[in-house]
């Protein structure tokens, strides 16, 4: 099991909407898949449209670093 950080900023608002930054780890097979799985979690979660989100970048984590915790208990779920 592949995990990946993916880094970058969305617009938020309607109209010049600030920059926020954003930090996601996403279980994936390669960097393509993460990223993709970024693009749809953001726009379902905030409506962000994929023009609207600039990823800078990608980084395969260790399952030792892993932060998020649901994504912890998916791997121990596995092990």
């Amino acid at each position: 099991m592949k995990v990946h950080r993916v880094e970058g900023r969305f617009r938020m608002g309607k109209r010049k909407g600030e920059w926020q930054r954003f930090s996601k780890e996403v279980i994936s097979d390669t960097e393509e898949d993460a990223i993709e799985k970024v693009y749809s979690l953001l726009g379902s979660k905030h409506r962000v449209k994929r023009t609207n989100i600039k990823i800078y970048d990608t980084e395969k984590v260790d399952e030792e670093e892993v932060e998020d915790h649901m994504i912890q208990d998916r791997i121990e779920m596995e092990d």
